[in-house]
């Protein structure tokens, strides 16, 4: 049985779901409604809090004093790792892509991962590449001791379970939901539990897919939802701001007071726009986008 939610690991939920007033949707006949998921937790914003708990409450029931998991030097899943270890008393460990990170003064979100407890360990691209591979695990655990492994981004099976609550919060309150899309757990948790799903990947290479699909394997046993992704608004890369997506991001907060992440939520409501601009919804439809933070 999982012990209950500890003190430190409350949310705000369900998280808030805004009005969005935007003439370029109202021009097109729709409704745009931001759900808030980036006000779920201080340490732990959106999809970090709804993917790490119930790894975390795992790891804890099994008895596992140590975290370790996989990112790079501007990850936001390391930052929330090492922020839950701090908050629940876990060691944590933080496989870092890029070997010569390691001589190099620590960037603000390293800094803020070893602030928090977290001991780093620096790797080349190759090693990186193996993260998944039982054998490289068992070395990782052979050098650290006895630990939890989380996947890059958090994302596994336990995951989508936890983020299939956050389509049950938008079920019969948006005709379509719109995420944008790291390494896909949130992405199939949300398609499980709510409406139809958009995701929009930040980073080229058109392999979400098939993770995703790979996730509701693991999670159910099958497929699950409706999902679908559009592949055009990445900007060439996973952190790759383009001017064009750094003017509308900034144009955005100008009109909605709304900080806009530049890596994650930027990209999806590009997209959006761009999809309402494109006639892709029917008048009257009910657009949800999750901001994750």
């Amino acid at each position: 049985m999982t012990s209950p939610l500890p003190p430190a690991l409350t949310a705000r939920l369900p998280s808030p779901l805004t009005e969005c007033a935007d003439e370029r949707f109202t021009a097109h006949g729709l409704r745009l409604l931001l759900k808030r998921d980036d006000l779920l937790h201080s340490a732990l914003p959106g999809n970090k809090w709804r993917k790490l708990v119930p790894n975390l409450l795992a790891a804890r029931d099994a008895g596992h004093a140590t975290l370790l998991t996989f990112g790079g030097a501007y990850s936001n899943h390391l930052r929330a790792t090492a922020a839950a270890g701090r908050l629940l008393g876990l060691a944590t460990i933080g496989v870092v892509r890029g070997h010569e990170l390691a001589d190099r003064p620590l960037n603000a979100s390293l800094a803020r991962c070893r602030a928090d407890g977290m001991r780093l360990h620096f790797v080349t691209r190759a090693a990186y590449r193996r993260r998944a591979e039982p054998r490289y695990l068992a070395g990782l655990r052979e050098r650290f001791g006895d630990c939890y492994v989380l996947p890059e981004g958090g994302s596994n099976a336990r995951a989508v379970y936890g983020c299939a609550g956050l389509g049950r919060e938008l079920a019969g309150r948006a005709d379509v939901a719109a995420v944008a899309v790291g390494t896909g757990g949130t992405l199939a948790g949300l398609a499980a539990g709510g409406p139809p799903v958009i995701g929009f990947p930040v980073l080229a290479g058109g392999f979400l897919g098939a993770e995703v699909t790979r996730l509701h394997q693991e999670a159910f046993g099958g497929p699950r939802g409706s999902w679908w992704l559009e592949e055009r608004f990445h900007g060439g890369g996973y952190a790759r701001v383009p001017p064009e997506l750094e003017r509308f991001a900034a144009d955005f907060e100008q009109r909605h007071a709304l900080a806009v992440d530049r890596v994650y939520v930027a990209k999806l409501l590009f997209g959006l726009t761009m999809l309402a601009r494109e006639g892709a919804f029917a008048p009257g439809t009910t657009v949800a986008a999750v901001i994750t933070g």
